[in-house]
């Protein structure tokens, strides 16, 4: 664990890397991510800020870091786990106890139900009647929450394709439960990943309400509810400030009564805390530099990275999507490359004056989907051996990435930050 800021820390892996080269050690020039915690710090404080009322239960498949994990424990959130993978990990920390998780996959394997009650974890999501005959089966203690379907259009992922029961069939389900002797404790939604419309958020708190009036007529008294994940960085305030609105008006007398408020926030966490740096290992200059065109990119997800002029340069780098720019395909992400050295030559303060041409990036596998950024602007004078970058990278790319073609995932360094920021990370991790 390190201290100083992100940039610094950059700099000297690049310094490092340049000496291990010269004394031919393997993979001298790998990709490697620096995490500054004191943002991962900065940004809860600025949760129990702007919402004060709702708990935060960290998503962990955003990006399960075994560092950002112990420090969120330390600062006392709670875990959205979906697997018995992930539950396994946060119980592993040893701090954590089971009550500060939520099993929140509507649609479980029976293996992994059973492994939940094994580990005491109560509350858990489903949206289906076949999810609570298997839940009466092995876990038939179980604290469930009924996860109910919104309005997702304006998300970056839209998860109601896959999850979350129409308002139409929750009393039925909610009928079933109660006939299995099952406790339904609350409701649950997710307006999608990465929302992009804070009105969203208004819309699924008053189904949500509803939901809770059928709990009614089902015989519950609901306690629990659980606003899922989807917040952005940009924009939080005003999504903290509609959700907040929203609440008072919506369930205003039951929070005084005793109902518990949920989240599930993951990149909001994150995101901002990883800056990966990569190396150019290749480059072919024109179209090849023997005035054939350069290959476009291939039809489908990469084609969004914009269109790839025939005669300009393309550089390839020791990551790609299938490592952890896999984002650009799954999260569908654009990410804007920097560079780090030109020349070989860390950058200065005067980068802006050096010219720069369009060009793409590539990534390192024999795959011709392998796009990074189709359509860059870079410095004309970047060659290879040189260093790019990539900031707000800590969101949904370490936790997917594989290692296809015997390429190694990239290693992670770590610092507490600078300012309050570093003290607060101090504070929460050292006993």
């Amino acid at each position: 664990m390190h201290s100083g800021p992100v940039d610094k820390l950059i700099r000297e892996g690049i310094r490092n890397s340049a000496t291990a080269s010269l004394s031919s050690e393997v993979d001298a020039e790998q990709a490697f991510f620096v995490a500054d915690l004191s943002v991962v710090y900065q940004q809860f404080k600025r949760w129990t800020r702007c919402l004060p009322g709702i708990e935060p239960f960290y998503a962990v498949k955003c990006n399960p870091d075994p560092y950002v994990l112990r420090l969120l424990a330390a600062l006392g959130t709670g875990f959205d786990c979906a697997s018995r993978g992930e539950i396994s990990q946060v119980l592993s920390m040893g701090s954590i106890d089971p009550s500060r998780i939520i099993f929140a996959n509507p649609c479980k394997a029976l293996s992994f139900i059973r492994h939940a009650k094994k580990s005491s974890v109560d509350m858990m999501t489903f949206d289906n009647a076949d999810e609570l005959y298997k839940i009466q089966r092995v876990h038939p203690t179980a604290k469930l929450v009924i996860r109910i379907l919104t309005d997702d259009s304006q998300s970056i992922v839209r998860l109601g394709l896959k999850f979350g029961a129409p308002l139409a069939n929750v009393p039925e389900l909610l009928a079933k439960a109660k006939q299995l002797g099952l406790d339904v404790i609350g409701v649950s939604f997710h307006v999608g990943s990465g929302c992009k419309d804070p009105l969203a958020f208004e819309d699924a708190v008053f189904r949500a309400r509803t939901a809770f009036d059928m709990g009614v007529e089902a015989g519950y008294r609901f306690t629990l509810l659980d606003v899922g994940g989807g917040f952005e960085d940009d924009g939080f305030e005003v999504t903290a400030s509609v959700l907040s609105g929203a609440l008072v008006k919506c369930f205003g007398g039951l929070m005084k009564n005793g109902v518990r408020v949920i989240a599930e926030p993951g990149r909001f966490f994150v995101s901002k805390a990883f800056t990966l740096a990569a190396n150019v290992i290749a480059r072919r200059a024109g179209g090849g530099g023997s005035g054939q065109e350069a290959p476009r990119a291939p039809e489908g997800e990469t084609s969004k990275n914009d269109e790839i002029e025939g005669d300009q340069t393309m550089y390839y780098i020791n990551e790609g999507v299938y490592g952890a720019f896999n984002c650009i395909l799954f999260d569908h992400q654009k990410v804007e490359p920097f560079p780090l050295t030109i020349g070989r030559e860390l950058v200065g303060d005067d980068l802006r004056k050096d010219p720069v041409v369009r060009c793409s990036v590539w990534g390192p596998t024999c795959d011709s989907i392998d796009c990074v950024r189709g359509d860059a602007m870079l410095p004309e004078k970047l060659e290879v051996g040189d260093w790019l970058g990539f900031r707000q990278m800590g969101a949904y790319t370490i936790c997917a990435a594989s290692q296809f073609n015997g390429f190694e995932r990239s290693g992670v360094v770590y610092t507490r930050g600078v300012g309050s920021g570093r003290l607060g990370v101090e504070k929460a991790l050292v006993p």
